[in-house]
């Protein structure tokens, strides 16, 4: 089936299938939520419950229609989920079961979503969704800047250097450092490098070259870029590129 997919700080929200049913691992911590009676079995075992399984925890997955998210686990929502696993690689949710149809728009994700977390305990972490929330009217700025850059032409990364950035908005490094990571519940550094990959798909999607792409947001070359997206989504940068466009 065709997926949506959303982006906010450290989050990728995919609605659809699994994009890659193979073994594999990936930085981003995961959770997945299928849809009841659907088909999803998570390392060849039959569920249809949500599961959140660990960064860098070797897996395989296979979802027919679902949500999917891709979590930071620096953010405070990685953490949040970090906790939820008490200690093991992957921890299913029982009594978590989905019913609801394919979301139709953002107030549909966020009612969904909504669901979702408080099955897992998790409603506070609701607010992490909603960026315009940010209440510093410095980090609303550099956000609005940042957000140009990345729909635009593109800044190289060396101008997002924290010190630079902290000068700029008239601050230390160490306190814009914790003022970020405050406001937006990811720090600055990991938050940026999200950006970047999903600056380089955004740019091969509108017909740029890998190595162009690559280039623009900061990487050594394509290979860099494709190795970094594999190492944090598990998945290549072709694979993103087709549910990307799908959505």
């Amino acid at each position: 089936m065709n997926s949506d997919v959303w982006f906010r700080a450290g989050i990728i929200i995919i609605y659809g299938s699994s994009i890659d049913a193979s073994p594999h691992s990936h930085h981003a911590i995961q959770l997945a939520w299928p849809r009841s009676n659907c088909g999803c079995t998570f390392d060849n075992k039959e569920i249809n419950t949500a599961v959140v399984i660990d960064s860098n925890t070797q897996h395989q997955l296979k979802m027919d229609e679902g949500w999917i998210l891709l979590v930071e686990p620096s953010s405070e929502l990685g953490v949040a989920l970090k906790k939820k696993l008490e200690g093991r690689p992957s921890r299913r949710f029982e009594g978590s079961s989905l019913s609801f149809n394919h979301p139709k728009n953002s107030r549909d994700l966020m009612e969904h979503l909504s669901s979702l977390f408080e099955s897992l305990g998790l409603s506070t972490m609701l607010a992490l969704f909603n960026q315009t929330q940010t209440t510093d009217p410095r980090i609303r700025t550099l956000l609005i800047e940042l957000s140009q850059c990345l729909d635009g032409q593109c800044l190289k990364p060396n101008h997002w250097r924290a010190s630079d950035v902290a000068k700029k908005l008239a601050l230390s490094e160490s306190r814009f450092l914790h003022l970020f990571s405050e406001e937006l519940g990811i720090p600055w550094r990991p938050y940026l490098l999200w950006c970047r990959m999903i600056c380089a798909v955004r740019a091969i999607l509108k017909g740029a070259s890998a190595t162009d792409a690559a280039y623009m947001a900061g990487f050594s070359d394509s290979s860099h870029l494709s190795r970094s997206f594999r190492k944090m989504f598990g998945m290549t940068i072709r694979q993103a590129k087709s549910v990307f466009q799908e959505s």
